[in-house]
């Protein structure tokens, strides 16, 4: 499994702007500056998170972006699920797969990408927005008392 850019990115600006709304909109061209993204790429982006109803937009001078709900209601796998589809390391184990493997019943395979399948997906839904804005602060010398 790998994560592209976009998901990374996602990442980043859900991040971005939890840590730097303070109750007020944050504009997607200071989220660009600080990030080093292009801020039409992000606009790319912030249309699947508003979309999805991660985000809402506010219009005018002051304008930008707010998160609809707190950080720590957000986990890691809700916001790279939305912009990366299904984290799986193999179609074959994929909720919902349509695929169809003639080696299903004596694939042992199967058992090795589903144990790495349920460990990111622990990581992942186990990982709050909040624990990388706390990581992010702990990183910055920003602690929180």
């Amino acid at each position: 499994m790998k994560i592209s850019t976009k998901g990374r990115y996602a990442l980043r600006l859900m991040l971005d702007l939890a840590m730097n709304s303070a109750g007020q909109p944050v504009s997607l061209k200071d989220v660009a500056k600080r990030q080093e993204i292009s801020d039409k790429y992000l606009e790319q982006i912030i249309s699947v998170l508003n979309r999805a109803g991660y985000v809402r937009s506010v219009r005018g001078a002051q304008g930008g972006y707010l998160l609809r709900k707190a950080p720590e209601e957000y986990t890691v796998g809700m916001i790279l699920r939305l912009t990366e589809g299904s984290l799986a390391p193999v179609p074959c184990i994929e909720e919902d797969n349509e695929v169809e493997c003639d080696k299903r019943e004596e694939c042992v395979t199967v058992i090795l990408w589903k144990k790495i399948n349920d460990a990111v997906n622990s990581v992942v839904d186990h990982t709050t927005l909040q624990d990388l804005v706390d990581w992010q602060r702990e990183k910055n010398g920003d602690y929180i008392i």
